[in-house]
């Protein structure tokens, strides 16, 4: 096809059109806005067509109003995940965070565990100011993406599985907890959509057999790193939440679950008793 078809906006959104893509006008707008060469908009269109994700070929991901860097092989965080935002802002808010009276030395500690790019450690340290942000992931490919985004607003990113990648000086004092750990069932992968299941880290995705693996790994060492009266905000979905939330029962927290039909999200809070 030669090149300066495929600079015709047009053109660009009949194959993506063809291709499948439900939002296949924003998609030929975003790539066509990307200051790219022609021969850069052949090739990023001809991915889109193969099933790249979008996010991967621009570079970016749209999430609570910030421009998350991603990559090849990185998760592509969710708007479904801005749920945990929202609760986990409302949470500091409610707590006084951003005082003037505040000092350094008190800032609340969140920690965004299986952070993937860092997407909601970067928001919250966007939204709230004057908090202490740790994000951490197993994967290293992750963890190169969460540096770009959460270095540059304050935070400090760590490499290890789970905890185990926290510095021991955070046990017993993280005021928010907040965690998007895979939670799909092993034996749904296979009906994922093909940008994710191809091309994103199957271990960012896979939850075990009933999806929820890691969260109970989670849950099970959390009052060991939260200060009294912390809380453990956890991704999940909506059949799924009363299991995580008996798992907080049983950890010592009170677990309350929250949904919204806006974001198609749901998330199970537990406060530590």
């Amino acid at each position: 096809m030669p090149v300066q078809s495929l600079l015709s906006r047009s053109t660009v959104v009949g194959r993506l059109r063809a291709a499948g893509c439900v939002f296949a006008e924003d998609e030929a707008d975003l790539l066509l806005s990307a200051g790219l060469t022609p021969n850069e908009l052949t090739n990023a269109v001809q991915r889109r067509v193969e099933g790249f994700p979008l996010e991967h070929i621009l570079g970016w991901a749209e999430f609570c109003s910030l421009r998350i860097r991603v990559g090849a092989g990185v998760f592509v965080p969710r708007r479904r995940t801005e749920l945990l935002v929202r609760e986990a802002a409302a949470l500091l808010g409610a707590a006084g965070v951003g005082s003037a009276e505040r000092s350094p030395s008190t800032a609340p500690v969140v920690v965004d565990l299986c952070c993937g790019s860092g997407a909601v450690g970067a928001a919250l340290a966007a939204l709230v100011p004057g908090i202490e942000v740790h994000a951490s992931d197993v994967d290293p490919a992750a963890v190169r993406y969460a540096r770009l985004n959460v270095l540059p607003v304050g935070g400090m990113v760590h490499e290890g599985d789970l905890y185990a990648a926290l510095p021991a000086r955070l046990q017993s004092i993280v005021d928010i907890l907040v965690v998007n750990a895979p939670y799909v069932p092993t034996a749904s992968i296979s009906s994922m959509p093909h940008e994710a299941r191809v091309h994103e880290p199957r271990a960012s995705l896979d939850g075990g057999p009933d999806g929820l693996d890691i969260q109970r790994r989670v849950i099970a060492e959390a009052s060991a790193w939260l200060k009294q009266g912390g809380h453990l905000l956890i991704e999940t979905s909506r059949l799924q939440a009363p299991h995580t939330a008996a798992a907080m029962v049983s950890a010592g927290m009170s677990p309350r679950i929250s949904t919204s039909a806006e974001l198609d999200a749901t998330a199970v809070i537990g406060k530590l008793l």
